[in-house]
């Protein structure tokens, strides 16, 4: 692996398209080795969200929320303020070409984050995101191009949870969604998780040094 430096980009709450287009920006940047691998880190307004080859039927009721069809992998899912969304802008050229090692890198540094709050997320096998128990607490979806990733994964902080119940989460029967500020019993903000997740996605993905902007 070629050691480099890792870009931190914090935005704040962004409109989900706004946040798209920014997205394919920095993809084709990256493509051009314009720029250096890259971590964006913000929230959505409310904003339900299909992958490509999501089933429909699981949005039940939309709310006052968007619906948007993304381009991203994976069913639906659902982001909002409280949720800490990171799309890491990675040219896995510079790591190691595997989607699977990839996928599980992300599953990785939040596992480490929760770790911080004493909290024990985990994987479930032939299922991505991590979980506590039977909830998923951190949901993901991942998009590459001549392999640069896009899209990445979204954690439940501290986020309005009956937006939830507007649809079936990722299309899977069976199992709920959980919020670190529900486990923990007490408030959480973005701004206490994000220097941690920094601090975990730099250590798994073995980044020498962050650029901070």
């Amino acid at each position: 692996m070629i050691q480099t430096a890792l870009r931190i980009i914090t935005k704040g709450i962004t409109p989900y398209n706004e946040a798209l287009a920014f997205q394919r920006e920095m993809h084709a940047r990256r493509l051009a080795r314009e720029v250096p691998d890259t971590l964006i880190l913000l929230e959505h307004p409310p904003v339900y969200t299909f992958g490509k080859n999501a089933d429909k039927t699981n949005l039940l009721d939309p709310r006052d929320a968007e619906v948007i069809q993304s381009d991203r992998g994976g069913d639906i899912t659902w982001h909002g303020p409280g949720q800490l969304v990171g799309y890491p802008i990675i040219n896995l050229e510079d790591h190691k070409k595997s989607v699977s090692w990839y996928m599980r890198n992300l599953e990785e540094v939040i596992i480490q984050t929760l770790q911080y709050f004493d909290i024990n997320g985990d994987r479930v096998k032939g299922m991505t995101g991590v979980w506590v128990g039977d909830q998923k607490i951190c949901a993901m979806g991942v998009r590459l191009s001549r392999w640069v990733t896009m899209h990445g994964f979204a954690l439940n902080v501290g986020p309005d949870m009956s937006y939830f119940h507007g649809m079936i989460p990722c299309g899977i029967q069976g199992k709920g969604v959980i919020s670190m500020q529900e486990l923990l019993g007490k408030a959480v903000k973005v701004e206490d998780v994000s220097p941690l997740l920094i601090k975990a996605f730099q250590a798994v993905f073995e980044f020498d040094r962050l650029i901070d902007l």
